[in-house]
């Protein structure tokens, strides 16, 4: 019997259809599932790229910081990736792109990759100054950072006080993560205290002088409120510390103004019998601690201070910021006439 070749039956036109109407729906479902995940959800432009979650978020608050901020078109496939991604809010400050998927979105945040924030320190006064300037760039509010700038047992366990604090912060731009904390911040601080004194032979030089960091701080604050012309600085550092040496009173105006709090006080005369111990008329030695932040010209320069035997000095009064300096109190006064002179001469006065 001959093998009979049997040919294949002919699929019907209904499972014809019926394959190429799922196949159709699967493509769609497909590109309804990727457009919903996949395509862009971060618009193309943002007039804010930089998107703060705070601390201990949850997916509600992070999904009302994106609506708020217009981060993201559709909420909905925003919290269906992060569930299917499993994702957990962490605090920071995060970079967006624009154009992010939902997908990238929720992967970029999960990742917790900051974006870090400059903090810019240079001549602040108080603890309250700090403080207000450093909460505008990082999570905790002033009154978290102030507090802490006051807290006498934190400071003792860093080797500080009130009245030192100032003497912590070294003037420069500071990178931060938004998240730090504030005791996390003020320890980040005195690591680069540390490190700006042990560089460049300072603390050397301080022990050269019988000057303990804060002791030379202090004087540093003083010359940095007493002149901007950065050429004699050294000079006037070293009259503040032959007065030192000499058990004089320092007499410096600037501290004067600390004491008082009277920052625009041109006048201070009235303020020379305050009793306070910053007032440095009515006071020898060095006040408690610094009056403002110093920089670093100022604080390298009582570190090299000038060797010399000025006793005084009196501004030009020419407008060049420049200062007269005196062995003698008879040669002081002749500079104080010529800083008369020349006020009158510019139609100042006195």
């Amino acid at each position: 019997m001959e093998n009979q070749q049997l040919e294949p039956t002919p699929k019907s036109p209904l499972r014809k259809i019926v394959l190429a109407l799922f196949l159709l729906i699967l493509g769609i479902g497909g590109y309804i599932g990727w457009s919903f995940f996949y395509k862009p959800n971060v618009p193309a432009t943002l007039a804010n790229k930089y998107l703060l979650i705070p601390t201990g978020a949850t997916l509600d608050q992070v999904v009302d910081s994106l609506k708020t901020g217009n981060f993201i078109r559709n909420e909905n496939a925003f919290r269906m990736m992060a569930e299917r991604l499993s994702y957990k809010a962490r605090g920071g400050r995060f970079e967006i792109t624009p154009g992010m998927s939902s997908y990238h979105l929720v992967k970029h945040l999960r990742s917790g990759k900051q974006a870090p924030v400059r903090v810019v320190l240079v001549n602040e006064r108080l603890a309250e100054d700090i403080a207000a300037k450093v909460a505008r760039s990082i999570e905790p509010d002033s009154l978290a950072l102030v507090t802490l700038l006051n807290d006498t047992t934190f400071l003792d366990s860093i080797g500080f006080t009130p009245a030192t604090m100032l003497s912590l912060f070294i003037p420069n731009t500071y990178e931060f993560f938004w998240n730090t904390s504030a005791r996390k911040f003020v320890e980040r601080i005195k690591k680069e205290n540390d490190r700006f004194w042990e560089a460049e032979g300072r603390d050397e030089k301080a022990r050269a002088l019988g000057l303990s960091r804060e002791e030379v701080y202090t004087v540093a604050s003083i010359v940095e409120r007493e002149t901007n012309y950065e050429p004699e600085k050294e000079r006037m550092a070293g009259v503040y510390l032959n007065r030192v040496e000499q058990g004089w009173p320092l007499q410096a105006d600037p501290t004067l103004v600390f004491a008082s709090r009277d920052w625009e006080a041109r006048d201070l005369a009235k303020y020379k019998s305050l009793d306070s111990p910053y007032n440095t008329y009515k006071y020898p030695g060095l006040p408690p601690g610094p009056i403002s932040m110093a920089s670093i010209p100022s604080l390298d320069a009582v570190l090299n201070r000038e060797k010399h035997d000025y006793m005084f000095f009196v501004a030009m009064g020419d407008g060049s910021g420049k200062h007269m300096f005196a062995v003698t109190y008879d040669a002081h006064k002749v500079n104080i006439e010529v800083y008369k002179r020349n006020l009158i001469g510019r139609g100042l006065g006195l």
